[in-house]
């Protein structure tokens, strides 16, 4: 939930049981553009950060697992298009699908993701 409001735009997170004077110095802080998080919130923040997502079969289409086997071989999106019959743009768009389920910025550490938690065989 706290990982939810962060990403919303929340510039901060308290609890209720807050003092009024925490409360409006929270209030001061995010006004000035400073984040206040409650201890509570951020030992949270930082398990949920260091939690690794675990991914399953189902979270990938049958034609996205088919484009990550070929990029943990190496391929490249050119390869991978011909090998699949279908044109290079049509794999960067898989490959971003992809990247952005995975939660990663890289190919490689997509196929990092994939060997570890057996995505592909």
């Amino acid at each position: 939930m706290i990982q939810n409001a962060l990403k919303a735009g929340a510039i901060g997170y308290l609890l209720k049981d807050v003092s009024a004077d925490t409360l409006a110095k929270s209030i001061r802080a995010a006004h000035a553009g400073r984040a206040t998080l409650a201890p509570e919130a951020v030992q949270a923040v930082v398990r949920a950060a260091n939690q690794p997502k675990t991914i399953n079969n189902d979270t990938l289409t049958s034609r996205e697992r088919d484009v990550l086997s070929l990029l943990v071989q190496g391929l490249s999106n050119t390869q991978i298009a011909t090998a699949l019959f279908v044109s290079p743009a049509t794999i960067k768009s898989h490959v971003s699908h992809i990247l952005r389920k995975l939660n990663t910025s890289s190919r490689t550490e997509a196929a990092a993701i994939a060997v570890r938690q057996r995505l592909v065989t």
